[in-house]
């Protein structure tokens, strides 16, 4: 990978290798990081029994909230990795910045699960009707 504005290293784009990369970042964030595993396991269930019963704007908003969660997931464990990095010792400047961060993931993940069990509890009236 080259420095983007430095002009130096490979020339061109490459879409293939931009993908490759987004895999590789994925891949990594599902198998290290359990606090991503298991939301994307549980989304991809709920995806599939909205599609199967055709249920297309629950199956977009969950798709929807999942994206929003897993990508404030995946930048809150890469802040806390870049502190890590800086700073192996504590300080109150770098705690202050992994809460926050912490803070972001917390709001994202209340709100996929405020739309994960509505549409859990749509389902089972789907399927359990009164």
């Amino acid at each position: 990978m080259h420095p983007k504005f430095l002009h130096t290293g490979e020339a061109g784009y490459s879409p293939i290798r931009k993908i490759k990369v987004w895999l590789s970042g994925l891949r990594y964030a599902i198998f290290y990081d359990f606090s991503v595993a298991y939301k994307v396991v549980l989304s991809v269930i709920v995806l599939s029994v909205c599609f199967y019963f055709r249920q297309w704007i629950d199956f977009l908003l969950v798709m929807v909230v999942t994206g929003l969660m897993l990508i404030v997931e995946m930048l809150n464990t890469t802040i806390e990795a870049l502190c890590d990095f800086v700073e192996d010792r504590e300080n109150f400047k770098i705690k202050v910045i992994k809460d926050i961060a912490a803070a972001a993931a917390g709001i994202s993940i209340v709100m996929w699960l405020v739309v994960f069990l509505t549409e859990i509890s749509r389902i089972w009236y789907l399927v359990y009707p009164d």
